[in-house]
């Protein structure tokens, strides 16, 4: 459950958009006016050191060159010591294609991890360049399609239509207590989780978010309810939206929650 995931999984990554989205609410301008919040000193030997204004405050970067089985752990361990926001895995026609988005939380870290430029990554050296909001925006849209990503050069000529999967009858899996959630935020607290089924008046102790052995969150968590017939009428939350992502919501069982919380332990 918790091991390599694959670059197909596409489910995994989709997620709705937002206009505004919270960790960039503070790059555009000091609190005097117009002028950039982050001073740039790094002149021009970093990729992307000559780009505009908005280029530099969206505080995400580009990734090309990646191996084909690369998944969003091994970009973890890529960026050691910075802070991830989000990792998105770039697909076209239902394949990775080696390039992905990584956002972080301040325009100093992106900073930081252009410095990572031309590291190894396995036997693959990786290529790391800044990157607007829009193509980072427009990257999600195509994942959300599963239409594989689309660059601005070809954005007109949307990729070709791929087959529909049969949709999963959730509604006929069998129920315990507990839902498994899947495509959380990396930065979801339990707070968060708790406002998401509001209605269901949860507290703390009923929600366990999933953790990798390294302390980094892996999008997944497990929720209690009351009995199995409440957990049931808590599936209409399914495909709702925490942050700028879609969550997934599923049928699960305690020691499926409790073998996830032995991993993080470990």
């Amino acid at each position: 459950m918790y091991g390599h995931r694959g670059p197909l999984d596409v489910s995994k990554r989709a997620r709705m958009m937002e206009p505004a989205p919270p960790y960039f609410g503070a790059m555009g301008s000091s609190a005097a006016g117009g002028t950039s919040a982050f001073h740039q000193p790094y002149g021009t030997n970093l990729p992307g050191a000559g780009a505009n204004s908005a280029i530099q405050n969206f505080p995400g970067v580009r990734l090309r060159g990646l191996p084909f089985d690369c998944d969003d752990l091994d970009i973890f361990k890529f960026f050691v010591g910075l802070d991830i926001v989000d990792c998105l895995l770039v697909h076209k026609n239902g394949r990775f294609t080696g390039e992905a988005f990584v956002v972080f939380p301040s325009a100093m870290q992106a900073e930081f991890a252009l410095h990572r430029n031309r590291q190894n990554m396995g036997r693959r050296y990786v290529e790391v360049f800044r990157c607007k909001k829009q193509e980072y925006y427009s990257a999600i849209a195509a994942e959300v399609n599963q239409g594989g990503f689309f660059d601005s050069e070809y954005r007109h000529s949307p990729p070709p239509p791929r087959p529909k999967k049969p949709a999963e009858d959730k509604s006929s899996m069998e129920y315990t207590e507990v839902l498994k959630l899947r495509g959380l935020p990396y930065s979801a607290t339990t707070e968060d989780i708790i406002k998401f089924f509001v209605e269901y008046e949860l507290t703390e102790e009923n929600v366990h978010i999933a953790y990798r052995p390294d302390g980094k969150a892996t999008g997944e968590a497990f929720v209690e309810f009351p009995t199995a017939e409440v957990a049931k009428t808590a599936m209409c939350k399914d495909k709702m939206t925490i942050g700028t992502r879609y969550v997934e919501l599923f049928p699960s069982t305690p020691e499926e929650a409790s073998r996830a919380k032995s991993r993080a332990r470990q």
